[in-house]
């Protein structure tokens, strides 16, 4: 198979992913997803995101959509990547254990009516688990962010955004989309352009 034939395999098979999450579960989940950050934020709430590796850049990136701008100028929407403190993340899972180092911070910064998304594409990521428990310990509302499996992720989670794939490149394209519609609608809702 030449270059442009594995290029063009690739762009298809992520347009069906995309056209099955049309239909998923994912999808008909994600308006309670956005209902929950929207009271969260009008209560004077932050959002916490949360995940390792490319989970953890694409934690970091709807974190910033947040905290910046999404389409157009507004106020700034509280918000916090647990994976961006560099010197929090290796302290802690130096000096605690890997699995701590989201859920420590999370129990010094969050507070009952936050909301918490955590991102794994296996969602068995031990870390992303042990933030979204001390999350629920905290009255937070936990959202995980999954592969087609779910893992425990999405059994503990209070709302399960499981993509319709099992494969990690598919899923995290699905986590964008889906977490940047997120953006759009938490945007249009709390700060209405005009």
């Amino acid at each position: 198979m030449t270059f442009s034939e594995r290029i063009a395999q690739r762009i298809n098979d992520s347009i069906a992913t995309k056209q099955e999450l049309l239909t998923s579960e994912a999808a008909a989940a994600l308006p309670a997803v956005v209902e929950a950050v929207v009271t969260c934020l009008r209560g004077g709430g932050t959002v916490f995101f949360c995940g390792n590796g490319g989970s953890s850049t694409d934690a970091e990136h709807l974190s910033a959509e947040l905290l910046g701008r999404f389409y157009y100028d507004r106020t700034a929407l509280p918000s916090v990547n647990l994976s961006s403190n560099v010197a929090a993340v290796t302290a802690i899972g130096n000096d605690y254990g890997y699995d701590l180092i989201f859920a420590r911070p999370l129990r010094g910064l969050g507070k009952k009516g936050d909301v918490l998304i955590g991102l794994s594409t296996s969602g068995n990521s031990a870390n992303v688990i042990r933030a979204v428990e001390v999350a629920q310990e905290l009255g937070m509302t936990a959202v995980g962010m999954t592969g087609s499996r779910g893992g425990k992720l999405a059994e503990i989670a209070d709302h399960a955004l499981k993509m319709p794939s099992d494969d990690t490149p598919r899923i995290q394209e699905c986590h964008m989309l889906l977490g940047h519609t997120l953006c759009e609608l938490v945007e249009e809702e709390l700060c209405p352009p005009g």
